[in-house]
Order: structure tokens, then C-alpha cells, then sequence
């Protein structure tokens, strides 16, 4: 499969410079990115331990995602596109809140090229399960999209040393027995992230598009190596390749618009010791957006085994609606997220349920408000029952 997906890209490279031409401007780069802010009112559960201490999470707070980009692209005399896009983190939620800055950190960093014969992505970018990726209809996409932005709930995102990357889920701190789970609830798989990597999509034909990439290494052990030298293998519970093959259709039958799509995600465990429940990390999607006029209905579903051999599957159902009208869109969604602990240490499961209306008051401006109850069940003797309501305030301006 390696071979297969770095052969799709290279041939695709390669017929791209078969033909030197010139661009008499090459290429330069323009100014871009988004604000997006937010002022909140949360009610949420904490732990036993937070609750002793007699803590408790503020009511009233505000969060931001704001980034800068810079892209740039000249399309030459036979045909093919060059550019670059680069993305900065500009601020955000933790930035902004907590003290610990990540102002200026580079987010994507990459070339691309395309053509009547498809396009080429090479560097830190999302890969093809993510690009070609269904999304169902949302109350506010910053908040219950496919990729969430921001958050008005308090977890502990302490990371643990696995292949997973996966934090502790407890509200505002404190002490609990819950093992690894997730404290981001939206379904996108990017389960390769900015990593460095190669990905090729197809031309749209007919309204199908299809696209494969390859991530060299992921390396949760290890750090990007930079332009010198490469990155470690065979290291002992280390992901190590990855490999995405995605497809999407988008048509109309009668009156009726869609788009379906599915993609699948592995990545290698370069190596393992005895026992250690580790495993390749496999995820899969499957999504469908129908549109009636003004009315959209969506559905997705995901699943991932976590890199772990012991029982730990993650599932997750989301279902999203919403109708527009002039500058209004209102919309709803409901996400399901079952999430096994382990062999024998059952699931945990989280219920969430979004309203909001989005409001667009010009090109690249809008206002969003949306409202959100979600509640958290977890197995007996292995963390804590939680629940929280929040209604989120705030506008998105791309420029």
C-alpha cells in the first residue's frame, strides 16, 4: 500500500513538471486568516476532588481562534497552478485564557500543485480522510462542526505518553480514575495532523473525487526533524507511517442535492513490547449531506480503534439539520460518542444536543449564537457522571 499510494503522487508530480513553463510574476503571497471570538455562560459539573477543594468552573468567560495565513499561487503557460499556504496561530482559547502561548506557532506549511490532472499538497497538511471528508449540517461548525474550534467546558487535557495522544477527561481538574479519553468532541478524521506528508486528489469528474496520502512519520515519541537528517524507527509503542484513501460523490436526483463520501486512515506501531494493549491505529468514516432547498439534513459516522488491541474502540454518530433563509441559517445537531476504556473497564459515553443561529451581516462577517446541553455517562467505578449547559455568543471575520 505504501508503494501504491507514494507511486500515485510521485507519477502525479512528475507529470505535472514534464513540461517547464513560466510564470512572468512567479509567485507571491497574500494576507489572509480569520478572528474568531466568543463570550460564554457555562454551567458545568466538576469532580469530587475539584469539588472538596471547593472549586468551581466560571460562569461567564470569553474564548478566540484567531490565525493569519499567507498564500500565494501563479498559474503557468501550460496550465498548472503553483502556490504555497502557510497558517499561523494567532491566539486562541489557551492562549488567550491560560497564560501558556502558542502566538506565532506554525500550523499548516505546504506547496501544492494541480491541474486538469488533479492536484498535489506536499508539506504539513491535513490529509485525504480529512480534505474529501463528509460534514453533516451544524449549529455553529466552530463549536459542533466537523473540526471544533472552541469550547466553553473545562477538561484536563493532560496528555499521556501513549499512541494515542488522548487526554484525561475531568472536568476542571482534580483526581479521577478515568483512563484516556477524549476532551474534543467533533468527528474529523485527521488522525495525521500537520504532519509532513503527500497527498493527491483527483480531478472532479462527474461530481466523484477521490484522493490517497501518504504521512512518512508520525512519531509521538519523537519530534519533527526538521530539514536535516530523518526521523527514528522501530522505537517500542511509536507510530510510525500513514497511510489515507478517501472518496466523495456530489450530484442532484430530482430536487434533491447531496454529497456522500467515506475515507479510511492506518497508521503503523513501528514496534511493541510484550502486553503493552498497543496496536496500528485504524479509523474509518462514512457521511451523507442531502440538501431540499433551503432545508439540509446530514448524517456521519466514525470509528477508531485508537491504536490499542484491548478493547478500545471509539464511535461516534452525529446527526445535524438546518434551514436558511436570506442572511439567516439555524441550525441543530446531536453527537453520540461511545468510547470503550479498555477490556473490562467499560465505555464512556457522551450525549451532546446544539441549537444556534448564524447571521451573516457581510462578505466574510457573521454573528453566531447557539445554545448546548452535553452530558457525559461514565462506567461504574471508573470516573464520574458529568453534565454541562453553555450558550455561546460571538462572530467569525475571514479576511
Amino acid at each position: 500500500m505504501k508503494k501504491l499510494l507514494l507511486g500515485t503522487a510521485v507519477a502525479a508530480m512528475g507529470f505535472a513538471f514534464a513540461a517547464p513553463a513560466s510564470a512572468a510574476n512567479g509567485v507571491k503571497l497574500e494576507l489572509g486568516g480569520h478572528y474568531k471570538g466568543y463570550v460564554f455562560w457555562q454551567d458545568q459539573d466538576v469532580d469530587a476532588a475539584a469539588d472538596a477543594a471547593g472549586l468551581d468552573a466560571r460562569s461567564i468567560d470569553a474564548v478566540r481562534e484567531p490565525e493569519i495565513h499567507f498564500t500565494g499561487e501563479t498559474t503557468l503557460d501550460n496550465g498548472m497552478t503553483v502556490g504555497a499556504h502557510f497558517e499561523i496561530q494567532a491566539g486562541g482559547q489557551y492562549a488567550g485564557r491560560m497564560g501558556n502561548t502558542n502566538d506565532g506557532q506554525f500550523e499548516e506549511s505546504y506547496l501544492y500543485f494541480s491541474g486538469s490532472w488533479g492536484r498535489v499538497n506536499f508539506g504539513a497538511e491535513d490529509g485525504a480522510a480529512y480534505l474529501l471528508q463528509v460534514a453533516a449540517p451544524s449549529a455553529d461548525s466552530n463549536y459542533d462542526g466537523i473540526r471544533q474550534y472552541v469550547s466553553p467546558f473545562n477538561y484536563d487535557a493532560t496528555l499521556t505518553n501513549a499512541p494515542t495522544g488522548t487526554a484525561h477527561l475531568t472536568p476542571l481538574g482534580g483526581t479521577t480514575t478515568t483512563t484516556a479519553v477524549d476532551t474534543v468532541f467533533d468527528y474529523a478524521q485527521d488522525l495525521t495532523v500537520y504532519k509532513e506528508k503527500i497527498t493527491y486528489l483527483t480531478p472532479v469528474l462527474n461530481g466523484f473525487q477521490a484522493g490517497v496520502s501518504y504521512t512518512p512519520e508520525m512519531g509521538w515519541d519523537n519530534g519533527y526533524n526538521g530539514a536535516f537528517g530523518t526521523n527514528i524507527d522501530d522505537q517500542n509503542n511509536d507510530l510510525g507511517s500513514g497511510y489515507e484513501v478517501a472518496a466523495r460523490y456530489e450530484g442532484m436526483f430530482q430536487q434533491v442535492g447531496f454529497v456522500i463520501g467515506g475515507g479510511y486512515t492506518l497508521i503503523d506501531l513501528e514496534d511493541t513490547t510484550a502486553a503493552s494493549g498497543h496496536d496500528d491505529n485504524e479509523a474509518w468514516n462514512v457521511g451523507a449531506d442531502f440538501n431540499f432547498g433551503p432545508f439540509g439534513l446530514g448524517v456521519v459516522y466514525t470509528e477508531d480503534n485508537q491504536a490499542r488491541d484491548n478493547d478500545s474502540d471509539k464511535q461516534t454518530w452525529v446527526v445535524g439539520a438546518d434551514y436558511t433563509t436570506g442572511p439567516f441559517k439555524i441550525g441543530a445537531s446531536y453527537l453520540n460518542r461511545d468510547e470503550e476504556l479498555g477490556t473490562g473497564a467499560g465505555d464512556w459515553e457522551t450525549d451532546r444536543y446544539t441549537g444556534g443561529v448564524t447571521y451573516t451581516y457581510g462578505p466574510g462577517m457573521t454573528f453566531r449564537g447557539s445554545i448546548s446541553y452535553i452530558e457525559h455517562d461514565a462506567p461504574a467505578g471508573n470516573g464520574e457522571d458529568m453534565d454541562g449547559t453553555a450558550v455561546l455568543l460571538g462572530t467569525q471575520i475571514d479576511f
